[in-house]
């Protein structure tokens, strides 16, 4: 049961995101899904320790990026409508609350390497995004020049 409490709570923070971003009315539930999604390729691959965080963040944030283009062609909408939803649910926010509450608690060590790994996480967001945006229009112009 835990596994549908969260699933639908990344699709709620994804949409309610879009919500407070102004997103059009009717890119608020595509956004949802996208960012339920790329969660849910994150739990899948970090869940139990099988993969490391930041690669798995770093193909959700590509799946979100990924989907994002799709919808933003489906819907004829600027992809960022839907990335900026999507990839909510991958931000390490927890990561920079316990960096700074261990520095203000005098625990360097800890706080340089919670620090390194939130920014790391924070990298492969942004990886994966601009992989993303690099790649999947060369393979869409490259499909457009075969027909």
């Amino acid at each position: 049961m835990h596994i549908f409490e969260a699933i639908w709570t990344s699709f709620i923070a994804s949409a309610g995101f879009g919500i407070l971003f102004n997103v059009p009315k009717k890119a608020v539930i595509p956004g949802g899904i996208c960012g339920m999604i790329g969660w849910l390729i994150y739990e899948g691959m970090s869940g139990n320790n099988q993969f490391d965080l930041v690669l798995a963040t770093a193909l959700a944030s590509f799946v979100v990026a990924t989907i994002s283009h799709l919808y933003a062609r489906m819907y004829r909408m600027p992809v960022i409508i839907f990335s900026v939803s999507g990839i909510i649910p991958l931000v390490p926010g927890g990561g920079a609350y316990d960096t700074m509450r261990q520095l203000v608690e005098n625990d360097y060590n800890e706080a340089i390497q919670l620090g390194s790994q939130t920014f790391l996480i924070s990298g492969a967001i942004a990886f994966g995004l601009v992989l993303a945006g690099t790649i999947l229009p060369i393979i869409l112009r490259s499909t457009r020049t075969v027909k």
